[in-house]
């Protein structure tokens, strides 16, 4: 059975955790605030991969509950440091929560995820998901190359899906109300614009 998580790539940012911080580039901004508008004032947000705390200072600005999480302790630090509360220590496999959140915002974090095991980690979003709950992850793009897993020139694996093998996994997941796929292009952490693929879907109930 493969891990469900790459030790790899959780070395690698807890050795560049600083200057992750301050390099990371702005993948999945332009979806973040569609996403919060989805979600009644006050809404109980689940963050998979607060890492630097960008997108949760935004989150807990507006007034959103929300529930920051990552799975290196050293990038949990850059992140408390600049939204002031702790962060709390748990990778994807240890998500148990059920029915527990309104939203769950995954911005450039599961697309490290071993490819076979995402189905599983996304049943556990799904069940994490309030009914009606949304959810938002991206991914990078199989490139042509790296299709289905692979690693890049940082050592960092990706899973690297097709939208095919991305809904696959989603539909393996949970009986989506709504689901959608969003393919465009963005930065990415070693520079350049590359091809991502954005699911934005709401639980049913």
């Amino acid at each position: 059975m493969t891990q469900a998580f790459d030790p790899e790539t959780l070395a690698f940012y807890a050795r560049e955790a600083v200057d992750y911080a301050i390099r990371r580039p702005l993948a999945g901004d332009h979806q973040l605030r569609p996403f919060l508008a989805r979600l009644p004032a006050g809404a109980r947000i689940l963050e998979l991969g607060a890492g630097a705390g960008r997108d949760a200072e935004i989150m807990i600005a507006q007034g959103f509950d929300l529930d920051p999480t990552d799975g290196v302790p050293e990038l949990a630090v850059q992140g408390e440091a600049r939204i002031g509360r702790p962060i709390r220590i748990m990778r994807f496999d240890e998500l148990d929560a059920e029915a527990a959140y309104d939203g769950i915002w995954a911005n450039a974090s599961l697309h490290h995820a071993p490819l076979p095991e995402l189905p599983g980690l996304l049943a556990r979003v799904y069940r994490a998901l309030k009914p009606g709950g949304w959810h938002f992850a991206n991914y990078k793009a199989d490139d042509g190359e790296h299709g289905g897993g692979g690693r890049d020139f940082l050592g960092r694996y990706y899973n690297y899906p097709s939208e095919a093998m991305l809904r696959a996994a989603y539909d393996a997941a949970g009986p989506w109300a709504d689901m959608t796929i969003e393919i465009y292009e963005d930065g990415t952490y070693g520079g350049g614009l590359i091809p991502w693929l954005a699911v934005t879907a709401r639980k049913a109930g």
